[in-house]
């Protein structure tokens, strides 16, 4: 049921190789499927550098999720390639350094604006482009990244946590918009991973130390759990849900803070 043989995927949002999308495509690639990953500017070197190690080897695309131009460019090229699309990951999420130091009551605009842009319009955007192709295909199945932010105060992921809980509001609405098509369209809310993103929350380190000390597992969560989750809901394994959140913390959002 989670064998992605004869299935194309597009996974957006790579950075390096500590990305969760990374992982999400490692565990699609080895079941077999055929991707096409993006990358956005500076990580063009990164991306093209692991996609090296994936078979078959993947389209790897430029793809600023700000631009539609880029965005239409995207699926153009994978329905010329692939001729179908079965599976997205939308793993785009961007907050300006600055919004996540200074108290909350002063977000600017301008950051507010382009945090939800990048982290929640680009997932609307980009269902849109991926509707046709995979009603070509007889349906599809789309996971986003969030995060228990959405739900909770942590201290340092400000505006983020606002843009998460947009996230998954949108998770439901897209949900129910293309779901007589066949699509399916979920979010996996991952424990504390290190990635570059984290890198960048005032206190992450300290909120790694955390989860093990509450969690109900006791431990935080690897890459490679979250990765399998979202093949889950990718694959035919998952095909009944949608508009869910399935979070992936080793048990830490079922307890007290």
């Amino acid at each position: 049921m989670t064998d992605f043989s004869g299935k194309f995927g597009l996974i957006v949002g790579v950075a390096n190789k500590r990305s969760i999308a990374w992982a999400i495509a490692q565990a699609t690639a080895r079941r077999g499927a055929r991707l096409a990953l993006t990358y956005q500017g500076r990580f063009e070197e990164h991306v093209r550098e692991l996609s090296q190690g994936l078979e078959p080897a993947p389209l790897v695309l430029p793809c600023d999720v700000t631009s539609d131009a880029d965005i239409d460019a995207v699926f153009a090229k994978v329905q010329q390639e692939f001729g179908g699309l079965d599976f997205l990951v939308h793993g785009a999420a961007f907050a300006p350094a600055d919004e996540l130091k200074a108290p909350f009551v002063n977000t600017t605009r301008s950051g507010f604006a382009m945090t939800m842009d990048i982290s929640v319009y680009s997932l609307i955007a980009l269902c849109r482009g991926a509707v046709p192709l995979m009603e070509t295909r007889g349906g599809g199945s789309v996971v986003t990244l969030s995060y228990l932010g959405s739900e909770r105060v942590f201290p340092g992921y400000n505006v983020m946590g606002v843009a998460k809980a947009g996230l998954e509001s949108a998770v439901r609405y897209l949900a129910a918009d293309i779901g007589p098509k066949n699509i399916r369209v979920n979010a996996v809310s991952a424990g504390p991973v290190k990635t570059l993103a984290a890198a960048g929350i005032k206190g992450f380190s300290s909120i790694l130390h955390v989860y093990p000390e509450r969690a109900p597992l006791r431990r935080n969560v690897e890459v490679s759990e979250v990765a399998e989750a979202a093949a889950f809901l990718l694959s035919d394994a998952g095909k009944g849900i949608t508009g869910e959140v399935l979070l992936v913390d080793a048990g830490f959002h079922a307890t007290g803070m």
